[in-house]
């Protein structure tokens, strides 16, 4: 199991529903959370909330302060925000849990030229980084809540050690992680979200997720 005491975890976009829910998990679980925003004082408001010894403040300070750059942005501020934090990324893991939803068409999966959002921000940062996704298809509402959510995470990256790292933090929020193979694979969890919002609407389920059957023997370190 990855060892992330010690270890900064910047949320960028942190006052979003996702961004808010995995802080407060992490926090709670003993994890130095940093909260980022557009604003510094939207950023300070979330983290007196989400209490835990949380600190906030904007998106860019976040990035640099943070061991662990964690991408909880909407995919329509994905450029803007990535060309934000990308001075202070170099040599860092960033894991970004952008789904490409186009509204109003959520329900269809809409992929961007790159073929996902995660390689958009492997393209986007360059080489430098170490690019990680994950976290597409938990309904933020319940992260929300104290309860336990029966949802798999599934890690995408490149970097072995990366795609670990995702599952340490998934299980930190009270989730079960699996490693998922390369970061091109992100484009099926990432299509993935639209068919499980067809699924909500549809069934009237109260937030669709995934749970992968099966015993699973750990990897190789």
């Amino acid at each position: 199991m990855t060892d992330l005491s010690g270890r900064s975890i910047a949320i960028i976009g942190g006052t979003g529903k996702l961004g808010s829910a995995l802080a407060r998990r992490w926090a709670r679980s003993g994890l130095h959370v940093l909260i980022g925003s557009r604003t510094a004082e939207a950023a300070v408001t979330a983290a007196t909330t989400t209490g835990f010894g949380a600190e906030g403040c904007d998106n860019a300070s976040a990035a640099a302060r943070g061991d662990i750059v964690v991408l909880t942005v909407p995919f329509a501020a994905q450029d803007a925000t990535l060309d934000q934090i990308a001075p202070h990324v170099a040599g860092k893991l960033v894991i970004d849990t952008t789904v490409p939803l186009v509204p109003p068409k959520v329900m269809r999966a809409q992929m961007p030229p790159e073929g996902s959002a995660a390689m958009r921000t492997q393209r986007r940062l360059g080489p430098d980084v170490i690019v990680a996704s994950g976290f597409h298809s938990v309904a933020a509402h319940k992260l929300a809540l104290d309860a336990r959510v029966e949802c798999d995470v599934l890690a995408f990256s490149d970097d072995m050690a990366a795609r670990a790292t995702v599952v340490a933090l998934a299980g930190r929020a009270g989730l079960r992680g699996i490693q998922a193979g390369p970061l091109a694979n992100s484009v099926a969890a990432e299509a993935m979200t639209s068919v499980l919002i067809f699924l909500n609407r549809t069934y009237r389920i109260d937030g669709a997720g995934l749970r992968i059957t099966g015993t699973l023997i750990e990897p190789d370190a």
